[in-house]
């Protein structure tokens, strides 16, 4: 016999590969900063150790038209080489990475790839970018960090570090110079530690050593008893059982726990999480892994929009139900995901069925993020600007669900590994949930997953997992993208409806210890009895409490046979003649007293003839599934070879014998329609069991529609608060304008009334009350019964006529004290133009019209000392037009008012001013001079005959921006003794 190495030792080429893959896996830090960050990163390398054995790659928003000086700012700070990131360039240990600017980067198989980007500056993410990139490809050994910073980059990168197993560290935002990252992160729920800066580097060297661990030691030689510990006091504090995940994953997670709180020995965290519930809490939501995104894997998610949904939904009448069901839903965006997808589907094809997606997980707090809808500005990576404007209402968190998408969804808290499945379901998505369990667990789902689909209803899985053996329950559509279709037949409802009774039994309330696995050795007493079973034990069966077949050992074909009519796998039904009313006598009294029934012999007829057949039926016990499990065994008996001496029946022993025979066939018959009407109950049972299962669905979903309701009552509450406080903040606006209202028309003195369109008072200001005895009392009335304080027309019927045409109406009235007011009567307008009746405005216009009697009679005395001179005089304005001219010029010149005034000088009398002469005289020498004294003219007047005379000029300018005035007397030479110089000047 080999002799093989003890279970404890490891093999030294063994261990020359472990520390192999130790050296080249090592943790890759991912750190994250915007504004204030040099600062924070400047400390954080400051306290780093050289030979940390990690490598960190520094992401920050930096300008992209300007070159980054960061590399060598942080050099100053580390005596680690920092530079700057090349493309495939690949990390090292104990180095710095810094992005450069204008630049995306990756890293893939532990190269940093960079890219050009394609996003607009401002609307890029670069630091989830990264850290999904990182998380990706390093799985467990990813680390993101997030610093200083604005806005909420780097929340989604975290989120999916902590799915893979990473570790996630926050800077304290009361630390932080700009908090708006680090809170972002800490009220997402992503942050696995939250530290000061200064304090980062030690934590993330405790960590790291049980990475480290993780490699070099290899975990088939570890021990498991620790972990089995835990997790029984977990389910004893939680309910859920995880005994069955990969056992990788667990104890990963649970070592990172530990770790955060520097516990090295799992019997001490055993009793800390005795005394200290919080952490039971916190370790449950760190085993579940809550990863996922809006289409999650595109290229699976057009494959599901342009294979899969079109044929599910193809001719599905309006009264059809879509059901859908995602398992391990998370916080709900894979769900909203194929929401999107049948909105899109039946709006292009124009259908109107209902759908209804139920979206469960085992975590409350994924639920409720959920069931609320709201997601961070980053999902817009993943969405489509299209949909993310049809779909999602901004906000400014991120993004809002709509409602029209919302009200298509279910959320419930649901273990999918022990509470009853969804049933009629057109599609069920599962996916990146098996990849973390047992085969054993996978096993017990996929059937499970059978039951629960349509026939033709379709399994989405992700692409790390499949279906495993079950190749005879469903029909692959699409291998890479792991799409199946249930196949529903009599052989595959056998096999589910054996996994299922065995899934139900082994998920019941059973110690923990009983689902521990054991490490398998060899066992020479169990290989004996397995021997002995096969050579010597009777033929038997193992049933369930009704007598379903569950499991055959040897032949029993002498003793069942199967039953005309539809398949069964009911032993009573399959029961041999002589074999039935006994076979269910003892099966019932096993199933429902737990009484065994021994060695009680029967004549059952086999092959034409009868035989004597020892039947026991005994209940199971104390075995694993042994939970109202029967053992049916049958036992040949060797028919006794004595002679015996044939004896004549007497005649009343026959007729006795014919009797019970009458007897005996009215028995049978009672029995017979017995069993049918049995059998006919238990169809009825059955029928009103998928009712209750139906009504149980219909009850969750309408408990998930009263969960909705709340929170809708929650937000039109929230909603209603701030139109509250909208409209107070209205209310105060209002107060404020009618303060300024009633200053502006108390310091404007310009009287107002509005009057409404059946002209009755809605307002008047102070003013108004000089020209209408007005009072407060008097709003509401007609201004028809208010006595006016004036002379002239009725203003009602100007204002109806404003009213009716909408022309606006002026008039001047004197009040009968004497004042005057300008009346204006214009439409009253609303803001969205519609007319609701008019205003009237009265102008104290008193001074205005003193002013103007005061200029009229001033004009009309200067006319009339005008007309009392005896010299011909002209008043012409700047144009040189005629204003006006004295009664002298009318006589003298022979000439008219009408002819004269308001035409130019130079067209009087048929142009007979129309001189050289005066032309300089007006033109050149007054503009220069502003005044002219004897100027002569000589000239042949049509009307007069030919005059010499002399003309005086004068240039009035005005005070104001008036044009100027210019005053022209005429004067014959002969009465007028005039100086030589102008005589020969003219």
């Amino acid at each position: 016999m080999k002799k093989t190495q003890p279970p404890t030792v490891v093999p030294p080429e063994k261990t020359s590969q472990l520390a192999e893959q130790a050296a080249a896996a090592f943790p890759i830090v991912g750190i994250g900063a915007s504004a204030g960050g040099l600062e924070a990163l400047e400390e954080f390398f400051r306290n780093a150790s050289a030979d940390s054995g990690m490598a960190f790659v520094l992401v920050q928003h930096l300008d992209p038209s300007h070159p980054s000086l960061l590399t060598e700012i942080l050099q100053r700070t580390t005596t680690m080489p920092v530079l700057e990131a090349e493309d495939q360039m690949t990390v090292a240990a104990n180095t710095v990475y810094v992005i450069p600017p204008n630049r995306d980067m990756a890293i893939f198989h532990g190269k940093l790839q960079l890219s050009i980007p394609d996003e607009p500056r401002g609307h890029r993410l670069p630091i989830d970018a990264f850290l999904r990139s990182l998380a990706e490809d390093q799985q467990e050994q990813a680390v993101g960090i997030i610093l200083s910073g604005t806005g909420s980059d780097g929340t989604q990168g975290l989120r999916t570090i902590l799915g893979v197993g990473g570790i996630t560290l926050v800077q304290t935002p009361e630390t932080a110079k700009y908090n708006g990252m680090p809170a972002s992160a800490i009220q997402a729920g992503y942050a696995s530690y939250v530290l000061a800066v200064g304090k980062m580097p030690e934590a993330l060297l405790n960590n790291t050593r049980s990475l480290s661990a993780d490699i070099t030691t290899p975990s088939p030689l570890r021990p498991t008893g620790w972990i089995n510990k835990i997790l029984l006091q977990l389910r004893t504090s939680t309910g859920h059982d995880f005994s069955l995940y990969k056992k990788s994953t667990i104890g990963r997670r649970i070592e990172r726990r530990m770790a955060q709180h520097t516990i090295e020995d799992a019997d001490i965290y055993v009793r800390y999480l005795k005394n200290n519930p919080a952490e039971v809490q916190a370790l449950f939501k760190e085993l579940l892994i809550n990863v996922t995104n809006f289409f999650r894997d595109p290229e699976a998610f057009a494959v599901l929009e342009h294979d899969i949904l079109p044929k599910l939904c193809l001719d599905k009448p309006d009264n059809y139900v879509f059901r859908v069901w995602v398992a391990g839903c998370a916080t709900g965006e894979e769900t909203y995901s194929i929401a999107i997808l049948l909105r899109e589907l039946m709006d292009k094809s124009q259908q109107d069925f209902k759908v209804q997606i139920y979206s469960t997980d085992l975590a409350e707090a994924a639920i409720a993020v959920a069931r609320a809808g709201i997601y961070p500005p980053t999902i817009a990576q993943d969405v489509s600007p299209e949909r993310l404007r049809r779909f999602f209402i901004k906000e400014d968190k991120g993004y809002r669900v709509k409602k029209e998408l919302r009200d298509m969804v279910v959320f419930a808290l649901q273990n999918v590994l022990k509470d009853p499945p969804f049933t009629k379901l057109d599609l069920l998505s599962c996916r990146n949930l098996m990849i973390y369990l047992e085969a054993e667990l996978q096993n017990r789902l996929i059937p499970a997953f059978h039951y629960a689909l349509k026939p033709g209803g379709v399994l989405f899985l992700s692409p790390s997992e499949s279906i495993g053996n079950y190749t005879d329950l469903f029909a692959a559509l699409n291998r890479k993208w792991k799409f199946y279709r249930a196949i529903h037949s009599p052989t595959t409802a056998r096999t589910v409806m054996t996994q299922v009774v065995s899934w139900a039994a082994k998920t019941g309330d059973k110690p923990a210890e009983e689902v521990m696995q054991k490490p398998k050795e060899t066992n020479f007493a169990e290989l004996a009895r397995r021997v002995l079973v096969q050579y010597y034990a009777p033929a038997s069966i193992i049933t369930d409490g009704k007598g379903d077949l569950l499991y055959v050992h040897g032949d029993t074909g002498k003793y069942l046979r199967p039953a005309p009519g539809q398949a069964s796998l009911n032993i009573i039904e399959m029961a041999r003649e002589g074999l039935e009313l006994e076979l269910r006598a003892a099966l019932r009294v096993a199933a429902s007293d737990g009484i065994a029934t021994l060695n009680k012999a029967l004549q059952v007829k086999t092959n034409g003839g009868f035989s004597t057949v020892n039947l026991s039926v005994r209940p199971l016990s104390g075995t694993e599934a042994a939970q109202n499990l029967l053992l049916v065994s049958f036992q040949d008996i060797a028919s006794p070879t004595k002679p015996t001496r044939k004896r004549l029946a007497k005649p009343a022993e026959l007729g006795r014998i014919e009797g019970l025979e009458r007897d005996l066939a009215y028995l049978k018959e009672n029995y017979q329609a017995s069993m049918e009407e049995q059998q006919a109950s238990n169809e009825e049972l059955k029928s009103t069991n998928e009712e209750m299962q139906s009504t149980n669905e219909e009850l969750q979903s309408t408990n998930e529609e009263l969960e909705t309701s709340k929170e809708e009552l929650q937000s039109v509450n929230e909603e209603l608060i701030t139109v509250n406080s909208e409209l107070q903040t209205k209310i105060e606006q209002l107060a404020g304008m009618q303060n300024d209202m009633k200053n502006l028309f108390d310091n404007t003195h310009i009287g107002t009334v509005f009057l409404d369109a059946k002209m009755l008072i809605r307002r008047f200001t102070r003013e108004s009350t000089q020209l209408y005895r007005l009072v407060a009392s008097d709003v509401g009335r007609p201004l028809a019964d208010i006595k006016a304080n004036f002379d002239g027309e009725d203003l009602l019927v100007k204002a109806q006529q404003v009213l009716d045409c909408l022309t606006p109406f002026e008039e001047e009235v004197h009040t009968h004290n004497g004042t005057w007011f300008l009346v204006r009567i214009q439409p009253y307008r609303t803001l969205d133009n519609i007319i609701e009746g008019v205003v009237l405005t009265f102008t104290d216009i008193s001074k205005r019209v003193t002013a103007e009697t005061a200029v009229q009679l001033a004009r009309e005395l200067a006319e009339n000392v005008v007309d009392t001179l005896d010299k011909p005089l002209l008043v012409l304005d700047s144009h040189l037009q005629v204003v006006t001219a004295n009664r002298a010029f009318y006589r003298y010149f022979h000439v008219t008012l009408a002819d004269t005034v308001g035409r130019k000088i130079y067209d009087l009398g048929n142009r007979q001013w129309n001189i050289p002469a005066l032309r300089e005289l007006l033109e050149i020498i007054l503009p220069r001079d502003q005044a002219v004294e004897g100027y002569l003219v000589e000239h042949d007047f049509p009307a007069i005959g030919r005059h010499k005379i002399r003309l005086d000029a004068r240039r009035i300018v005005g005070k104001t921006s008036e044009p100027s005035l210019i005053l022209l007397t005429a004067e014959e030479i002969d009465t007028v003794p005039v100086p030589e110089s102008l005589e020969n000047k003219a």
